[in-house]
């Protein structure tokens, strides 16, 4: 079983030995924002570990098997998010992927400390903006008295194996997006903390993804259903245990992965860092390896806002006919030309790591013409656009790590979509191989677990047997054309609409703290 805390969801999936998907329980969640405390986004960890275990209960039940037949239990997570814990390791604060809540720990770490950040960057391949060490500042200057309680700090899938078995670890691939970590020795790097002021000992132990750390304890089988004494392993970052569920786990390999965010990766036989500081760096869950990433933000979450919003008709529609919302929002949108009728989605920008915000959300070059500024034109353009950014930050990562490909994986929710997977093809001109298994986040970490266990030899050995494919894209040679020209047009727009925001006209749909 993985245990998958999402931006938006908390899933849990089982498993059999040969990778087949059998059962998954599914809750959704939101992370609210605390009174007075602007661009917060807290995770609120009992709750969540409430919704957790009615997945994991839920998993259980629709498998029709006894928890005992769980050979393992591993856990995944949305990165950058921590957990804060006390001398008892009792949770005391808990803040989601995107807190931006350290605005001015940023500008102060920046002013009192210049060259700070792109040191760091060097070495951890993080930068200020969704990394731990301003949070902590954060904590530091407005709870103080918590502040001084805290003892250790995990990351939030971490947690989740915190409350099966007692045991405050965590993983590279995780705690490496904290960026209080050395990409090269895969291990943390107190010292960032020391320098600017923080506690530099609350850091735990790192164990390798596939390493038992515990197991599940009596107060947590009450708690979730699972068997005392079940095998609790360590597991690793949503992004990079979905690239070992893809087969993406050597150097050269190439995947998009279309969730609530978007995340743009290729593989790196090195530890090296962009100079300037456009692209993040990851450890990945295999050693020897690390991962250039570009992220498109929100991308998945556009979706259901655009299904939630706009299309309740289309919801009402799909339930009568048995189908998913998005699959008739699809058919819908196939009738649309390429290009949308010319409408441009101002949504999320490419990734520029380190100076990131985006312009205020908008659909521009809109038509008086209801057939040309119809549901399905506006629903097509928002694929197209995020297969647009994707292609801009995967042309950045091959400019600087000299990666050439033909073929790219795509998974997660998006790839479900044939058209979607489609225009990813006929923007990028690369081939697309989808996956026959979309959860390929919660299929990394059974491959984790079964390491563990001893069923596979390495997580690499387990992707070569059991990752399997479900159809390809062809490129359409004519469309990339097209997409091409949509693309140059898009960045100008683009450029404008930010230059709204630079006045005070708009509103950033979201800005790194500090800017």
């Amino acid at each position: 079983m993985t245990i998958d805390a999402g931006t938006g969801s908390g899933r849990a999936v089982i498993f059999d030995v040969q990778g087949r998907q059998i059962a998954i329980g599914q809750q959704e969640w939101t992370h609210l924002s605390e009174p007075d405390v602007a661009n917060s986004m807290g995770f609120d960890f009992r709750v969540n570990w409430k919704l957790l275990s009615v997945c994991i209960q839920e998993a259980i039940s629709h498998a029709g098997i006894h928890s005992s037949e769980i050979a393992a239990v591993t856990a995944t997570s949305m990165r950058e998010g921590i957990l804060l814990y006390d001398k008892d390791g009792t949770e005391l604060f808990g803040m989601a992927n995107v807190d931006a809540r350290a605005d001015r720990e940023v500008k102060e770490l920046n002013t009192l400390y210049p060259d700070a950040e792109r040191r760091f960057y060097e070495e951890s391949g993080q930068t200020f903006a969704l990394g731990a060490l301003p949070r902590l500042l954060w904590v530091k200057k407005n709870r103080p008295k918590m502040y001084e309680k805290i003892a250790s700090m995990n990351m939030i899938s971490d947690w989740i194996l915190t409350r099966l078995s007692g045991e405050i670890a965590t993983d590279p691939s995780n705690a490496g997006t904290s960026g209080i970590f050395s990409l090269e020795k895969r291990q943390w790097a107190p010292e960032m903390a020391r320098e600017l002021g923080l506690k530099d000992d609350i850091f735990p132990p790192v164990y390798e993804p596939g390493t038992i750390i515990g197991e599940v304890t009596r107060k947590a089988a009450e708690e979730t259903g699972l068997s005392v004494g079940t095998p609790v392993v360590m597991g690793g970052g949503d992004v990079q245990l979905g690239s070992a569920g893809l087969g993406v786990v050597r150097p050269g390999q190439v995947a998009v992965l279309g969730g609530t965010f978007w995340q743009q990766l290729v593989n790196m036989p090195t530890a090296k860092t962009d100079p300037n500081m456009d692209i993040r760096i990851n450890p990945h869950v295999i050693e020897g390896i690390s991962q250039a990433e570009g992220i498109t933000f929100f991308s998945g979450s556009v979706m259901r806002w655009f299904r939630d919003t706009f299309a309740q008709d289309e919801k009402r529609q799909a339930a009568e006919m048995g189908i998913d919302t998005y699959e008739l929002l699809e058919r819908m949108a196939a009738k649309v030309p390429v290009g949308s009728h010319g409408i441009l989605p101002i949504f999320s920008d490419m990734m520029h790591y380190g100076r990131w915000y985006h312009a205020a959300p908008s659909f521009l070059n809109l038509s008086l013409d209801s057939q040309k500024s119809s549901k399905a034109a506006l629903f097509r353009s928002l694929q197209e656009n995020a297969a647009i950014v994707s292609m801009l930050n995967l042309e950045s990562i091959f400019r600087f790590t000299g990666v050439e490909t033909d073929t790219i994986t795509f998974a997660g929710g998006a790839s479900k979509g044939k058209l979607w997977s489609q225009i990813l093809a006929d923007v990028t001109g690369k081939v697309i191989h989808i996956p026959a298994v979309n959860e390929a986040t919660a299929l990394g970490g059974a491959f984790a677990a079964g390491v563990a266990t001893g069923e596979y030899t390495s997580i690499e050995d387990a992707a070569d047997s059991l990752v399997k494919w479900q159809r390809s894209h062809e490129p359409n040679s004519k469309n990339r054309v097209l997409y091409t020209d949509i693309s140059l047009r898009w960045q100008e727009a683009y450029k404008a609409q930010l230059s709204l925001v630079d006045k005070g006209v708009t509103t950033s749909m979201w800005k790194a703290p500090g800017l």
